[in-house]
């Protein structure tokens, strides 16, 4: 039945060939007679008429004429269309079942906007299926698709999970969680970052108890650190407590501020 997950070798329908009969029953007689050129005939003609090897040799092995064949699956999957039933006529070319193959599986996930950066091609992904709670499955990053949605700002990315067991099954719902490829960043706190409106700024410790506004160019942000991206190199000291000394763009006013291209850009 539709939707139905079936293995390589599944019977799927059985066919009745009422010609088949006749050319097997021929078949049979000539080579009953024992005379080999004309058994090799016979055996050709039932081969044009698309019978396979298999029916042949089971002819030839059980003496009987065999006009029902069985069609298999002839792969692992789930049956998304099946196109006959009992007792119906069929034609030759006729697409009696479709099967979608399920190792590998595709799943879709929904990234927002904001970790768009994060996400990349052959990426490594793990999803948590309620269906099988405390069990992990994992993949790869196959596809990013080309548009958003902007309802839900989000982008659609689609991976592709081993499915050896068949027990993914489409429908099925998953927590996902991107694992990023590692690499090495140079973090500061985020409460170091003054942000004036029109860029990103940090106060560097200078000798003398002296301070050095410099411009800096961020990245990702999480568990209170932030990533910089140019403008500062590391063992560059940043002063935490800077942002009450500045907190808009009209205090620089007169101070000269270190712009990113003096600074280190990773």
């Amino acid at each position: 039945a539709p939707d139905d997950v079936v293995a390589a070798g599944t019977p799927l329908v059985d066919l009745l060939i009422p010609e088949w009969g006749g050319a097997q029953a021929e078949y049979l007689a000539v080579a009953a007679t024992g005379d080999g050129a004309l058994a090799r005939a016979a055996r050709d003609r039932l081969r044009l008429l698309g019978m396979p090897e298999s029916t042949i040799a089971a002819v030839a092995r059980s003496g009987k004429p065999q006009s029902v064949i069985t069609i298999t699956a002839p792969s692992s999957g789930a049956i998304t269309m099946l196109a006959v039933r009992r007792g119906m006529s069929v034609v030759s070319g006729q697409t009696l079942a479709e099967i979608t193959a399920l190792n590998p599986v595709w799943l879709e996930a929904a990234v927002p906007e904001s970790q768009a950066g994060d996400v990349s091609i052959g990426q490594t992904v793990r999803a948590a299926l309620t269906a099988y709670p405390g069990e992990m499955f994992s993949g790869r990053i196959t596809a990013i698709l080309p548009s958003a949605q902007a309802d839900s700002r989000t982008l659609t990315v689609r991976a592709e999970l081993p499915n050896p067991g068949l027990r993914l099954r489409p429908g099925m719902f998953a927590q996902v969680t991107l694992s990023p490829e590692p690499r090495d960043a140079l973090l500061i706190p985020a409460e170091a970052v003054i942000r004036t409106g029109r860029r990103n700024l940090v106060m560097l410790a200078q000798g003398k108890g002296g301070f050095l506004p410099a411009e800096i160019r961020i990245g990702r942000e999480a568990n209170g650190q932030i990533e910089v991206l140019a403008g500062l190199a590391a063992g560059e000291q940043v002063v935490v407590s800077g942002q009450f000394l500045l907190d808009s763009e009209a205090s620089l006013s007169g101070i000269k501020v270190r712009p990113i291209a003096e600074g280190a850009n990773k």
